[in-house]
């Protein structure tokens, strides 16, 4: 099929997204020591879980929305602890700052490099990172769009819609590129999108997509190789 551009999902297709989460996490608990010690000790793991599903029932209107449910989560603790909620603010700062501090899998910038020289590649996350917040990412990404930006999330084919409309091309001849089988594969698939499907062996398998996408490959690199550029 005619290819004429990339969309591309970011956690765990670029970088590993689990240990990026828990290092900002853990210097966000070490800013609200320091600022709000009354918070962190009236909270253990478990208490921010309850917390953030709580925010997640109360506000459906959200779900789309990452930053904004962290920050009501934080706002939330530090009312149960006593401390002031207007620190969630700065102590959201202080989590998005080092969550956009990734470690690139290997393979990312060399193989991006080569696919963005051929085809308008853009960024389409349900999360809250930012490429061009990535030292040497964002000058490959001719647009990005976030959950956040469009008011829903993947799978939702309107999604992947507005990340056609920004590449200029058509859903058909458009290739969504991720590591999500429901989210990425099936829901591109579902929106008239080509697929292909990125299993990293270093991450946990999550399962396998309900259709058939058109590239099972491990890395960026093999993509790229097989679409001969």
């Amino acid at each position: 099929m005619l290819l004429h551009a990339i969309t591309l999902d970011l956690d765990d297709t670029l970088w590993p997204m689990a240990p990026t989460l828990r290092r900002a996490e853990a210097l966000m608990q070490d800013w609200l020591r320091q600022h709000a010690p009354a918070t962190v000790a009236a909270h253990d793991k478990a208490a921010w879980a309850a917390l953030r599903r709580s925010v997640v029932a109360d506000r459906p209107d959200w779900a789309h929305d990452l930053s904004a449910l962290r920050r009501e989560t934080i706002r939330n603790a530090l009312l149960a602890g006593g401390d002031d909620p207007a620190l969630a603010g700065p102590a959201f700062d202080v989590f998005f700052d080092a969550r956009q501090q990734v470690d690139l899998f290997d393979d990312v910038l060399p193989a991006l490099a080569r696919l963005a020289a051929r085809w308008p590649v853009v960024a389409l996350t349900n999360g809250n990172a930012d490429v061009h917040r990535v030292p040497g990412l964002g000058r490959h990404f001719h647009g990005m769009l976030s959950a956040r930006d469009l008011g829903l999330a993947k799978p939702a084919a309107a999604v992947f819609a507005a990340a056609c409309q920004r590449a200029g091309a058509a859903p058909a001849h458009t290739l969504h590129v991720g590591d999500d089988p429901a989210l990425d594969v099936d829901g591109a698939l579902a929106a008239g999108l080509q697929a292909a499907w990125v299993r990293r062996p270093a991450l946990p398998d999550i399962g396998a997509p309900t259709g058939v996408p058109h590239h099972v490959v491990a890395s960026l690199t093999e993509l790229a190789d097989r679409l001969g550029v």
